[in-house]
């Protein structure tokens, strides 16, 4: 399963680079955008989230700081861990991202089946549950 969740990643990542280009991002930037879209989040939270370290995720996060795409603010639940939260710079950029990648989850689902594209990925949010809960386990803190 593992070898074949790795080809996978490096798939979806080749894609979300294609459609992340255009836009002026590259996957991880846009991936790290995706996460605070809703609310903003510490850089600890956003590795949770997308199961990258915080440090990838901090150096992410500086880039996309530098280049006006998100902004750190105070955290009220934490005085040092700042919130990331996208400017309306980065949500432009998301925005700009948004008609290819629903073309492309259309080509893909369309490919699948609907049905089965949906069982796919609720199989996958499983797999994912199941392995935090398996690693929750194993480092109780």
């Amino acid at each position: 399963m593992a070898v074949t969740v790795f080809k996978l990643n490096g798939q979806f990542l080749h894609v979300a680079e294609g459609l992340a280009r255009p836009a002026g991002l590259t996957a991880a930037h846009w991936q790290v955008l995706g996460a605070v879209l809703r609310m903003p989040l510490p850089v600890a939270g956003i590795a949770r989230e997308m199961g990258i370290t915080r440090q990838a995720v901090q150096r992410i996060a500086d880039i996309l700081a530098a280049n006006g795409m998100v902004e750190y603010l105070p955290n009220p639940a934490h005085r040092r861990a700042k919130l990331v939260a996208p400017t309306e710079q980065g949500r432009e950029a998301v925005r700009r991202i948004g008609p290819a990648h629903a073309a492309f989850a259309d080509r893909l689902c369309e490919a699948l089946g609907d049905e089965w594209a949906a069982d796919v990925h609720r199989l996958l949010r499983e797999l994912s549950m199941t392995l935090d809960a398996l690693a929750s386990e194993e480092d109780p803190a």
